[in-house]
């Protein structure tokens, strides 16, 4: 029996005196994604390229993908990032196995990758858009608790989420929906899936899934190699109509992926029937899905810094209408603590939308700034 796995459709100026922008250092372009990691706490630039930073910060590393790493002593308002250049002419094309890798990755997990309990204040922010407007958009201040950091199979599929990953609503920063004015999508589905893709480990398992599934294709290339981090990039081709596309960062010491970006591309996957929450239902065709995990290294371990999806090309079709669907969501891990295996009370519901639920009113500065377009739509009547 073949066995592909969907990805899912999911669905500020602050307080801070001061912000600090990184721009390529060729173009002058405002870098999207740039993560700045502190002494006590790591922030994520926007679209814009702002990230928010206080004017006592020292000693603190810049770093992008494609770019070279920065270290600054004292506070900079603005920050230029050298692309990493590679001169293909002078670098031997080298295959990588891929599968081997993900193997090994999948093998080791909990030996490379921190494992225990762990304790996390993030920002989880969501954005939706139908036919190119942006219609919804909601940032929380949150805290999440982690079990091992890993996605645990057989209480995912009993659905006992709460042994996995648990999560306290602190502060719901921003909230605003038009969604009057679009179709209502959802639905009351809520899988083991979704909760697997909090979890890197969860997607090197989809991954080697795929990978075994008859007839599917699959390379790797070594596209840089700087003696301590390779550029790796991934390409995956099934019977189904699924592409993967992407690159990865890997630490050739410590044998971990730091750094993984791809895309599902799912366009020509058949489209199926699905009912929403008002029991109407409409036709669903899967579009592209891009995944970002970043990790750093802490202790000896690597800890999430960053997790992202961006779903693109969605068509929902209805009473004879289409609407072409776009989301981004983000979960930004600001600090780390240990924590134990009770895990935090209250925590949110996961069946439910995370403003749907009751936030603890714990009111402090948030590591995110809002972009341009983001003001925008807060500002819309």
């Amino acid at each position: 029996m073949k066995q592909i796995f969907i990805l899912s459709l999911f669905f500020s100026i602050l307080t801070y005196s001061q912000k600090v922008q990184i721009l390529d250092a060729e173009t002058h372009q405002p870098i999207n994604g740039a993560r700045i990691i502190l002494t006590d706490q790591l922030v994520y630039t926007n679209e814009d390229g702002y990230a928010p930073l206080d004017k006592e910060a020292k000693g603190f590393e810049v770093s992008a993908a494609g770019y070279q790493s920065f270290k600054a002593n004292s506070y900079q308002n603005m920050i230029s990032l050298k692309p990493a250049i590679i001169d293909i002419e002078e670098v031997k094309i080298v295959d990588v196995d891929i599968k081997k890798l993900f193997e090994d990755i999948q093998k080791n997990y909990h030996k490379r990758y921190y494992d225990q309990p762990s304790l996390y204040d993030v920002t989880y922010k969501a954005k939706s858009f139908s036919n190119d407007k942006l219609y919804f958009l909601v940032i929380a201040d949150a805290k999440l608790w982690s079990k091992s950091n890993a996605y645990n199979f057989r209480d995912g599929f009993r659905k006992k989420y709460d042994d996995i990953l648990q999560m306290q609503l602190n502060n719901v920063k921003y909230l605003k929906s038009n969604s009057k004015t679009v179709f209502n999508a959802k639905t009351n589905e809520f899988s083991h899936a979704e909760m697997g893709d909090y979890f890197f480990s969860f997607e090197i398992y989809r991954l080697l899934v795929t990978m075994n599934t008859k007839n599917t294709k699959f390379s790797g290339r070594l596209l840089s190699d700087d003696g301590e981090e390779q550029l790796i990039s991934i390409r995956i081709k099934t019977d189904n109509g699924i592409n993967i596309e992407g690159e990865m960062h890997y630490n050739k010491a410590d044998k971990v992926i730091t750094y993984f970006e791809v895309v599902h591309q799912q366009t020509e996957y058949a489209p199926y029937k699905k009912t929403n929450t008002e029991g109407k239902e409409y036709e669903f065709q899967f579009g592209d899905v891009q995944l970002i995990y970043d990790f750093y290294k802490k202790d000896g371990k690597y800890l999430p810094a960053l997790k992202k999806t961006v779903s693109d090309k969605f068509i929902i079709r209805y009473d004879g209408k289409q609407e072409e669907r776009k989301s981004t969501t983000e979960t930004i891990y600001h600090t780390f603590s240990a924590s134990d295996k009770k895990g935090i009370e209250p925590r949110i519901d996961f069946t439910k939308s995370i403003w749907e639920n009751i936030p603890v009113k714990e009111d402090k500065e948030s590591g995110i700034l809002l972009s341009r377009e983001e003001q925008a739509f807060l500002n819309e009547n």
